[in-house]
C-alpha cells in the first residue's frame, strides 16, 4: 500500500470498490500479492513526502509574502490543506502504531 498524499485517495476509493464487491459477490475481492518492500522504507518515504509538501507549502508562503505576482492566494491556501491533510495523516499512523506497540507490550508472555 502506497502512503503517498497522491495516491492515498485513490487507494481508498478502489478499497471501497472491493468492499462493494465484496459485499454482493465474494469472490470477486482479489488478495493482493506480496510485495518486498520494507516497512521502514515505505514509513521514509512518506516522512519524506510529508516534508516535502510542507517545504513547498512554506516556499509558496514565502513567495506570496514578498509579492510574486506568479503564486495566488488559493495556490498558498491549496498548498496549505494538502501539507495539512498529509501531517494529520501521518499523526494518526504515528498514534496507531504507539497503540499497537502499547498493546503487544502489555500482552502475557
Amino acid at each position: 500500500m502506497n502512503i503517498a498524499a497522491n495516491n492515498l485517495y485513490s487507494e481508498m476509493q478502489s478499497m471501497s470498490l472491493q468492499a462493494t464487491k465484496f459485499e454482493t459477490d465474494p469472490s470477486a475481492v482479489k488478495v493482493p500479492s506480496t510485495t518486498s518492500a520494507n516497512f521502514g522504507d515505505m514509513l521514509q518515504q512518506a516522512m519524506d513526502n510529508v516534508n516535502g509538501l510542507q517545504q513547498n507549502t512554506g516556499d509558496l508562503r514565502t513567495r506570496f509574502d514578498q509579492g510574486d505576482r506568479s503564486v495566488s492566494l488559493s495556490d498558498v491556501m491549496i498548498a496549505s490543506q494538502k501539507s495539512g491533510v498529509a501531517f494529520d495523516a501521518t499523526v494518526q499512523v504515528r498514534n496507531k502504531l504507539i497503540e499497537s506497540y502499547k498493546e503487544i507490550m502489555s500482552m502475557p508472555v
